[in-house]
């Protein structure tokens, strides 16, 4: 079982459900539905096991020549591929049986517009271009705005801002994984941006992706959708996150791969800690606390 299990990629479902929920909260204002929640987050997250399986199955050959993904359950034969076809279907017909019947068609379409990008695009452009990055950015924008509209049913600004600030926030957070596992992309013959342009290059990117996410996630602010703790928040986090990549450019090239690393954990405490403060922003307001 556990080797099924590690064939769904669990810490990207995880943290992709940690989004749908800040979605679901905003969306919610204080009147939350928890039956529905857990629904939204069940039925996706059987959509996002289902796509880390195929994606699995799709990449199995690159992930024989990369040291970390070595040891994954399809590269050791531990698994036979009909049967791993078998689970990530099963897995996503769940998936979307139970979001259909739990939410509505608005919420599902954006499930299966992230799994098919994910699946289609995403696997051809990963290996043609640095641009694939751009183009699974878009895929992992989705589970915040299935959560926001198994909500709200409506396809409006928050929709927009949401899904801008989740692709701003994977470009220089899929820079840092390639920097990092630079060796590995080089051996696999993924053609990430620091192999093609540079690691200078990237990290140039990196500050102006960092710059430009902030100031997009003061919009749900702006626009009415959150308060003064997320503005204050995103500005914190934003801040931090943009120290830490001036750095690199002040490094030795030896420790360029412990800075992408670093670069790495920075950037999952900015995403969990801006979609930690939406719930905990309407959990405030709901005791009348003015922040």
């Amino acid at each position: 079982m556990k080797t099924y299990t590690m064939l769904t990629k669990p810490g990207i479902i995880l943290g992709n459900i940690l989004t749908t929920a800040g979605g679901f909260a905003l969306a919610s204002r204080g009147s939350f539905d928890i039956a529905l929640f857990l629904l939204t987050m069940l039925g996706l997250a059987l959509i996002i096991a289902s796509a880390g399986v195929f994606n699995s199955i799709i990449d199995r050959e690159s992930d024989a020549k990369m040291a970390r993904t070595q040891n994954r359950p399809l590269v050791q034969g531990r698994i036979a591929l009909p049967s791993a076809l078998a689970f990530g279907s099963i897995l996503g017909l769940t998936g979307v049986i139970v979001l259909s019947n739990a939410t509505n068609y608005l919420t599902v379409g954006i499930a299966l517009f992230g799994f098919f990008t994910y699946l289609i695009l995403y696997a051809i452009m990963k290996y043609r271009s640095f641009y694939g990055t751009l183009v699974g950015s878009l895929a992992g924008a989705v589970p915040p705005l299935v959560g926001y509209t198994a909500v709200s049913q409506n396809f409006d600004a928050a929709v927009v801002i949401l899904f801008t600030i989740l692709v701003l926030w994977q470009m220089p957070h899929f820079f840092a994984i390639a920097i990092y596992h630079l060796k590995d992309y080089a051996a696999a013959s993924i053609p990430v941006l620091p192999l093609v342009k540079g690691i200078r290059i990237t990290k140039i990117q990196m500050a102006l992706y960092i710059i430009v996410f902030t100031f997009s996630a003061l919009l749900l602010t702006f626009a009415g959708y959150t308060g003064n703790l997320f503005a204050w928040t995103s500005l914190a986090l934003g801040a931090l996150w943009l120290g830490f990549c001036f750095q690199g450019f002040f490094i030795a090239p030896q420790q360029e791969k412990s800075w992408g690393r670093q670069m790495f954990v920075v950037s999952l405490v900015v995403i969990v800690g801006l979609f930690t403060v939406i719930p905990l922003e309407i959990y405030f307001k709901a005791l009348n606390f003015v922040l």
